[in-house]
């Protein structure tokens, strides 16, 4: 399951708040990957990041919320930042915007468990689509083939979200709407430059 978090068009503290997140929920969630971000105005933000997880994660999706005082701009008198939580659908359906010629193949030893074959065999794959740069890489399943199927098909959804998004962002109207994070009930809060979990 594919999980994006996105700061919207929120300020430098809600991309502070994605970056933040994410790396909380990289310690909860089990063997977690992150597929792809696009990183913030400041060290350590991202405007959005989209995490894989072989675990159901569709209990984290709505608004989150991070209270911390701006260390952005000490003066501002707002603490509370907003940050978008939604659920990527992993379509069986190919639908790539790119062609092999798009692709540039490398192959590496993956790391962790997975018996003699990982540690002779040079498993891993990570896929390049060389128009964009994005990079995405695959080292879960023990054959060369599979994972190379697999880091196809995490391309092929990073690259229809990235569409989708610019689509979205090209009617003005749409996308202010789409931007607007919903700011009631968030589903989870954190608090603090440490990130802590509040108990709701």
């Amino acid at each position: 399951m594919i999980l994006q978090l996105s700061a919207g068009m929120g300020p430098v503290e809600c991309q502070r708040a994605v970056f933040g997140i994410c790396r909380e929920l990289m310690k909860e969630i089990p063997s977690p990957e992150i597929l792809n971000y696009v990183a913030g105005a400041e060290d350590e933000t991202f405007l959005s990041v989209m995490l894989y997880s072989k675990q159901d994660v569709s209990y984290l999706e709505g608004s989150m919320l991070w209270i911390c005082k701006s260390k952005y701009r000490p003066w501002h008198k707002r603490k509370n930042w907003f940050i978008d939580v939604s659920i990527i659908p992993e379509t069986t359906e190919m639908e790539e915007n790119f062609s092999e010629n798009d692709l540039r193949i490398e192959k590496f030893h993956a790391n962790g468990p997975g018996g003699q074959n990982v540690n002779k065999v040079e498993t891993g794959v990570r896929v390049i689509h060389i128009p964009s740069g994005i990079r995405v890489s695959s080292t879960r399943e023990r054959s060369q083939l599979l994972n190379k199927k697999d880091a196809i098909r995490k391309l092929a959804i990073v690259l229809k979200s990235r569409n989708d998004f610019e689509k979205v962002k090209s009617r003005n109207n749409a996308w202010s709407k789409h931007s607007e994070i919903v700011r009631g009930n968030p589903v989870r809060i954190y608090e603090g430059e440490n990130f802590r979990l509040k108990n709701n």
